[in-house]
């Protein structure tokens, strides 16, 4: 296998790695076609030259996309036979199926070569999962809409990464002051074997501030374990947590290690800390002072070198205040504290990380974004994000998904847009503050056209306006209005 990267003036250190792009094929001609176009874009373009070694890449190392001939020739001089890439595309389609491939076919005399044989390899390709199927040599305008379509050109800004054999380890994405100071605080205490406290909102990836810590620090090459204690019950923990000897309880019929133990030389992340009793948390503070324990159902100790790093989406302080979480762990575990900002605290980040889940879910949608809408923006904006990080990347995923054109917004999702929409908007100088309906008796649709009538009337007509005021979308007041312009019964005027 080869690799070839190229640097280019809109990919800089600060921006996204580099996508790896596989080619399964052995013609030159091809293969350097292939990579002069990924190099204009900064793209990584990894050359493979059987299914094994193929196959092998994708099992270990992040790949966006791949290109593969139809008739997998073996190396010059080699005993192999040549290999069908349709049983490749079978192979990748069944580990996984969201991942585009492209086939490549050639046909080296136009005179000779049968049309219909040509048609039914396509057919053939495309009923199996492939994306398209090209003929050589490449068009290629037609590969670099692929690409577009398949890769993003634009690139979010990342703060912090890693990457190891290809494969991304974690990566950061934003430029905000608040995540700035946390990602650096972050990187400075990773040499030490400090304990590490790291709260915020859920979704607003604590997790990967923990990689950074693990991955930057002297433990690096060691093992980093997890643990949801929030997903196990305290029996199970325990057992999760220090192992447990044959014959401990009804269905240990074997020796089994802990997380810890497993941990050994490396990083335990206890994720969702709070979430766990406090008679296990007795148990888990004395592990943490004496670095030992025994296994459940054992009697020897066991000696262990690990670092801890807590998460929780709770005020600890607060849970320690009303009983519900030892003072004295508390103090155990945050010998340095980090707080993740909430998104609706650093709106600046929102664009960086839209093109970032862009980045990562065009594929699927086979939609090639070149801009953002900016009443799209402006709603982005606004909303408070009570699920964060991870709310804004299923938003991303289901407008890529149901819209269509080359620039992401809601238009073609208009439940989406009601659902970002503020629950219950604040007076302000241009809207209607204290209106007093008397409709006692009145049907509910009579009262909901009295609203909408009476908004209408304060915003002069503006549709846009009288929207925000009744927090709905411009689209579903359209509608609304449409709809009651059809019925027989008028509007009720106040």
């Amino acid at each position: 296998m080869t690799e070839t990267e190229t640097d280019n003036a809109a990919f800089t250190p600060q921006d996204d790695p580099i996508a790896n792009v596989l080619v399964v094929d052995h013609d030159t001609e091809t293969i350097r076609c292939l990579l002069e176009l990924f190099a204009r874009r900064g793209t990584r373009g990894i050359v493979a030259g059987d299914a094994k070694t193929a196959l092998d890449f994708l099992d270990k190392a992040d790949c966006r996309l791949v290109f593969t001939a139809d008739i997998i020739s073996p190396r010059p001089g080699s005993p192999t036979q040549p290999a069908g890439g349709l049983d490749l595309l079978k192979k990748i389609r069944a580990n996984s199926p969201e991942l585009p491939v492209i086939m490549l076919t050639r046909t080296p005399d136009h005179e000779t070569c049968d049309p219909k044989e040509l048609v039914a390899s396509a057919v053939k390709a495309i009923q199996t999962g492939c994306l398209d199927f090209l003929t050589c040599p490449l068009d290629q305008q037609k590969v670099i809409t692929l690409l577009d379509a398949c890769l993003p050109p634009q690139a979010g800004a990342t703060i912090a990464s890693a990457e190891h054999n290809i494969h991304t380890l974690y990566r950061i994405v934003g430029k905000s002051p608040r995540l700035i100071q946390t990602v650096n605080i972050a990187k400075k205490i990773a040499p030490t074997s400090a304990p590490v406290l790291i709260s915020g909102d859920s979704g607003t990836g604590k997790e990967l501030i923990s990689c950074l810590i693990h991955y930057n620090s002297q433990r690096a090459d060691g093992p980093y374990i997890k643990v949801n204690c929030a997903a196990l019950s305290e029996t199970l923990l325990e057992s999760e947590l220090f192992g447990h000897e044959k014959g401990a309880f009804t269905g240990a019929y074997i020796q089994r290690k802990g997380r810890f133990e497993m941990a050994h030389g490396g990083t335990l992340l206890l994720d969702e800390i709070s979430e766990t009793p406090l008679r296990f948390q007795a148990k888990l503070l004395r592990v943490l002072e004496q670095q030992d324990f025994q296994r459940v159902g054992g009697n020897d100790n066991i000696n262990v070198d690990v670092r801890i790093i807590s998460t929780t989406n709770k005020d600890l302080l607060t849970e320690v205040a009303e009983g519900r979480f030892r003072q004295d762990l508390y103090y155990r575990l945050s010998a340095v504290r980090l707080v993740v900002a909430p998104l609706r605290e650093r709106t600046e980040d929102i664009p960086d990380l839209l093109w970032h889940f862009i980045n990562l879910y065009a594929h699927q949608a086979r939609r090639r974004i070149t801009r953002l809408d900016p009443a799209m923006m402006d709603v982005f904006a606004k909303y408070h994000w009570p699920g964060n990080v991870r709310q804004l990347r299923n938003v991303v995923l289901t407008s890529l998904l149901l819209g269509t054109g080359e620039t992401l917004s809601l238009t073609d999702v208009s439940w989406l847009f009601d659902e970002l929409q503020p629950p219950k908007m604040t007076a302000t100088a241009e809207e209607p503050e204290n209106i007093d309906y008397d409709l006692g008796g009145l049907p509910l649709e009579q009262i909901e056209r009295h609203a909408i009538l009476d908004t209408l009337r304060q915003t002069s007509g503006n549709q846009t306006k009288a929207a925000k005021v009744l927090g709905i979308s411009d689209r579903t007041l359209r509608d609304k209005i449409r709809r009651y312009r059809q019925q027989t019964c008028p509007l009720p005027v106040s």
